[in-house]
Parts: structure tokens; sequence; C-alpha cells
């Protein structure tokens, strides 16, 4: 008889290949059409911003503050990626920037070799659950702990919402989109691991990646991010594009983000914005 551990860790790995299958096969024999198409890409523009602007920088690292209303929707958004629920996605995020490459890193290609990195630490036993004592300042919010309960909501509403306005090309478009994402968010964790540049001299391998900032709006600055993790602003130069950041910029200005940390360009220390 399997254990719980097992058949929880079945049910992960087998929803996650189940998703893969489904959308190969179904875009191979329902290519999507132009409609379909463009959702597709605003679902992943969309989620993407709520993976790096909510789970990542907000959640993960505080790098801003918002209201409780904008919280629940940062958290809301960065869900409906589909990657667990918000205090699960930044205990295993925090735990990976104080163990950085070490044995003790969730998702370490220096120790883990690159796929385990960047997908099959997900499926481990040991990363199924959340520590809130890793997160006792997000855990203290009751929507934010029921969502993260109930991570499976977000996706779910967006896959329907999907399907309600195109049917069954609505329902591949979310089905192609989450894919892409997945492995998109994923190589951050790998490929930010073990190909690009170097800037500052981390004690871990981390690594600046111009394609994966392209696909991550920003993410890919990687080694960065490992110098002065709690900045809002990953691209540091004015070459490294940085589309998240951008867009804080403008929730600022719109007064639905305030206190922005930015890394002090003169005197390399963090700093608030206006202050």
């Amino acid at each position: 008889m399997q254990t719980p551990a097992a058949t929880s860790r079945r049910r992960r790995l087998t929803g996650f290949l189940l998703l893969h299958v489904l959308t190969i096969v179904g875009v191979i024999f329902i290519p999507l059409d132009t409609p379909a198409l463009l959702l597709a890409l605003a679902l992943y523009v969309v989620r993407m911003w709520g993976v790096t602007a909510g789970h990542h920088r907000y959640f993960a690292h505080r790098s801003y503050r918002v209201g409780r209303p904008m919280q629940l929707a940062l958290a809301f958004v960065a869900m409906s990626s589909s990657q667990r629920g918000v205090l699960w996605w930044a205990a295993h995020h925090r735990r990976h920037h104080k163990h950085a490459d070490t044995e003790h890193d969730p998702h370490s290609p220096r120790h883990q070799g690159f796929w385990q990195a960047h997908l099959g630490w997900v499926f481990d036993d040991d990363n199924h659950g959340t520590d809130h004592r890793i997160v006792a300042d997000l855990a203290k919010f009751p929507e934010l702990v029921w969502l993260d309960r109930h991570w499976w909501f977000p996706p779910a509403v967006t896959a329907v919402a999907c399907t309600l306005a195109l049917g069954v090309q609505g329902f591949m478009a979310f089905c192609l989109s989450t894919m892409v994402l997945w492995h998109a968010t994923f190589l951050v964790n790998s490929l930010c691991h073990t190909h690009g540049t170097r800037r500052y001299e981390t004690d871990d391998t981390s690594r600046n990646n111009a394609l994966v900032a392209l696909l991550t709006l920003g993410e890919g600055w990687h080694n960065n991010h490992h110098h002065c993790q709690s900045s809002a602003r990953a691209g540091l130069a004015a070459y490294e594009l940085d589309p998240t950041w951008y867009s804080l910029l403008v929730l600022e200005r719109l007064r639905l983000v305030r206190d922005l940390r930015v890394v002090d360009r003169a005197t390399g220390r963090l700093r608030t914005r206006g202050r």
C-alpha cells in the first residue's frame, strides 16, 4: 500500500504530465486560431507578471508595499499561474536564498543537476508542504492562508473563464500558456544558475541571462537579484530590460504600490524610493 506522501507525489506528477500531453496533442489536432493565440499570449504575459511582481518581488521578498485589497489581487493573479499558493511559493523561495547552492537549497543545479533544479524538485516530498514559520508575515492574513490552501481555485477560475469566452480554443489557450509559463519560470532556477554572466561575486552560482530575462519580464537578471535580493528592480543597468520594474513604476504613479525598494547606484545599498 502506498503512503499518503507517495500518493500525493503521484497525483502531482500525473497532473503535470497530463497537462503537457493534453496541450501537445490538443494543439496538433485543434490548431489555435488567431483569437486563441492572442488569448494565450495575453494569459502568458499577465500571469508571468503575477509571478514576477507578485509571487517573487512582493510575497517572497517584500520589495514594495501595497494595501490589503491590492495584496489579495496580486495573490490571485500570481496563483492563476498554477504554481501553488503564495505562502508555499514564498516559503520555498526564501529557503532557496537562505541556502543558495548548498545541499539545503530546494533547487540547486550544483548539487542536484539541471533537470532536478528545473522541475524535479517540485515533486519531492520535502518540498510539498509549507513551513509557515518562514512566511509568518504572510500567514497572518486569513485570506492568503485560504488561497494558499485552495491554490487550485485561481487557475480553475481562469480556465473556466477562457473556456466560456472561446470554447475549446479558449481552454487550449489556457493549457498552452500554462505549460510555457511553467518552464519559463523554471529556467530561473536552472539556466540562471548554469549559463550567463556574473556582475557580482555572490556566494552562489547565480547568473544574468538575457534570454531568460526576456521570457520572464526581467527575472533573468538573476545575479543582480542574488546580490540585492530585496530590490524591486532586477535589471540594474539601462540596457537590462526589466518590464516588471517599469510596471511597478506605473502602479506607483497610480498609488497602487508604494515604498519601492531599489539599489542606490552611488552607494550600492538598498534604499526606498522617494526617501
